[in-house]
């Protein structure tokens, strides 16, 4: 075992012999960090951690702390969809700054704890196209599959910011910087803390 990796053991039901499995103190105290960009190895970590620490409590509160300049979509979309179907409420906390994917993860806590710090940032805007050398073809299917990612993403910040589509639509349009109290007139934050 690495220095600096506790593990723990851990027994699955119907096992006989634990496993080791590796556990940080923040975890055990429900703390999750997402400080980078967003891709499918970052989303599974936190999409196990998620899983794992609502099969130990299924009602103490999870809190994910973001300062994340966004990143892919996809991964983005299977953070969110898990956040809403762990029992316990995730608590979101914006430190720096939820940019793109980032605020999108912000806006996906339990609605009434989502909290910005003082001079955290916020930023929305519509996904981003990935094409640049390819068929007509291949541009069209991706145009499509864009513009239901865009429709996925505008629902969600429409259902839990309360703003309607028309507002939410036009924010996204361009990159939407707030500051915390901005973001929480526009809905994404529910309070902003106070030091």
């Amino acid at each position: 075992m690495p220095i600096g990796v506790p593990k723990v053991p851990f027994r699955t039901p119907g096992e006989r012999n634990p496993t080791w499995i590796d556990i940080n103190r923040l975890y055990r105290e429900r703390l999750i960090f997402l400080g980078q960009a967003i891709d499918s190895n970052v989303s599974n970590q936190l999409i196990g951690l998620f899983v794992y620490l609502s099969s130990e409590s299924d009602t103490k509160d999870l809190y994910l702390l973001i300062n994340s300049p966004g990143g892919w979509v996809i991964p983005g979309i299977a953070i969110y969809d898990t956040m809403q179907f762990v029992r316990p409420d995730i608590q979101t906390i914006c430190m720096g700054l939820a940019a793109s994917m980032g605020s999108f993860i912000l806006v996906g806590g339990a609605i009434t704890k989502r909290l910005a710090f003082p001079h955290a940032r916020v930023m929305i805007h519509q996904p981003a196209a990935g094409f640049y050398e390819a068929q007509t073809s291949e541009l069209i299917l991706e145009a499509e599959e864009l513009l239901k990612l865009r429709e996925i993403l505008t629902r969600v910040y429409v259902q839990r910011t309360g703003k309607p589509l028309w507002a939410v639509s036009e924010d996204m349009e361009r990159d939407t910087f707030m500051s915390a109290t901005e973001a929480q007139a526009h809905g994404i934050v529910d309070f902003v803390a106070v030091g």
